[in-house]
């Protein structure tokens, strides 16, 4: 930062009771940490091979194929490395011969990059939009694989998940989405995430939630003969899927956190319950950007806007990157903008765990300082 950080106390009351409103790792459940804890000996320490763990796996891809409501014939998988490690696994074990991808963001676009360095892959196509906007796709020739993002975490964009009508499979990366904003599982074929956004849990491992369809492209491919590394094999991460484990090992605490969670969400009520938590909060930020005089959302189309990454641009006199700085020597926590994105700008999380009031409350302690800069 160049600018000399201002001398400003925002009063106690005035704060949130949490301060942590990061787009990923988000904000933890401090029940679910006591969860965990409470377990002693009994789970952590212990192999992933063995029933305690393998009791929670299947636990929670029961609760996940409840909370998304997953048709007859629909499966979730699991494996290590995160969703960058499933774009690599895609393109060894799930797209075909060539694949289309909607890009309006950072995250979409290295799905792109990433299956374009695939030398047994035809050269993938892209629809393109500007930043703060999506795409609209439509089928194209010659293409198996359709490659969506349900939400941009990089610039605050959500893009409605519908089946492209064509004969190749729609696949979503619902990393900062699955859990916090509404889909219905008969418009995808393949819906992947991790655990560390909406489900609040930490990173390195991926889910994906599969239609008959792109079980059997998974089978077929493998049947083929094509390499992929075992750590990549999505036909690997199906059979041990189907065991409730990992091919390697995992991290045991992450997978605990991810189980909490999906608990918790259907205790709550289910996905109606975590999508309409994160809209309470979206209406709440978008609503005091819109009658502010330095702030406003930085997606123009209110329909497109996030409802779990809120970017709010600043007007000049007001730099954001202060008033984080501020924040933050207050608890208020990973508020910045995106990095590459390059604006005068505020990225604000607003999971399902987040409770209304502490949004309401950040945004009167950023007019406090915004006041004072």
């Amino acid at each position: 930062m160049t600018q000399q950080l201002p001398t400003i106390s925002i009063p106690p009351d005035l704060l949130p009771r949490d301060g942590r409103f990061g787009s990923g790792p988000t904000r933890v459940r401090t029940e679910t940490l006591a969860a965990l804890s409470a377990t002693g000996s009994s789970y952590m320490g212990t192999s992933h091979r063995q029933m305690a763990v393998r009791d929670l796996v299947g636990r929670m891809r029961a609760g996940l194929a409840e909370l998304f409501s997953l048709p007859d014939g629909y499966e979730v998988l699991l494996g290590n490395g995160g969703a960058t490690a499933f774009w690599d696994a895609a393109a060894f074990g799930l797209i075909e011969h060539r694949s289309h991808h909607a890009v309006f963001g950072e995250f979409s676009s290295k799905f792109a990059a990433a299956v374009s360095m695939a030398p047994h892959l035809d050269e993938p196509t892209e629809i393109e939009s500007d930043v703060g906007t999506h795409p609209e796709v439509e089928p194209v020739g010659g293409v198996d694989t359709y490659a969506l993002t349900h939400n941009e975490t990089s610039t605050g964009v959500t893009m409605p998940v519908r089946r492209i009508p064509a004969d190749g499979l729609t696949v979503v990366d619902a990393t900062s989405a699955a859990g916090a904003i509404p889909v219905a599982a008969p418009e995808f074929d393949l819906y992947y995430f991790s655990p560390q956004k909406a489900f609040g849990g930490d990173g390195g491992l991926w889910v994906a939630l599969c239609s008959p369809a792109a079980v059997e492209r998974i089978r077929q491919i493998s049947a083929s003969g094509r390499y992929a590394p075992p750590f990549l094999s999505l036909a690997i991460a199906l059979e041990n899927s189907r065991k409730n484990q990992t091919y390697n090992t995992p991290g045991l605490a992450t997978l605990f956190m991810l189980a909490d969670s999906v608990d918790w969400m259907l205790r709550r009520g289910g996905l109606e319950w975590s999508t309409g938590a994160s809209a309470a909060n979206a209406a709440v930020l978008y609503g005091w950007a819109e009658r502010s005089g330095y702030a406003a959302p930085f997606v123009a189309d209110p329909v497109q806007r996030s409802p779990v990454t809120g970017t709010i641009d600043f007007a000049d006199v007001v730099p954001a990157e202060v008033v984080s700085a501020v924040l933050r020597a207050h608890g208020v926590i990973d508020i910045d903008s995106y990095r590459k994105l390059g604006r005068n700008q505020l990225r604000i999380g607003l999971w399902p765990a987040i409770p209304t009031e502490d949004v309401e409350a950040l945004t009167a302690s950023i007019d406090y300082v915004a006041a004072r800069v």
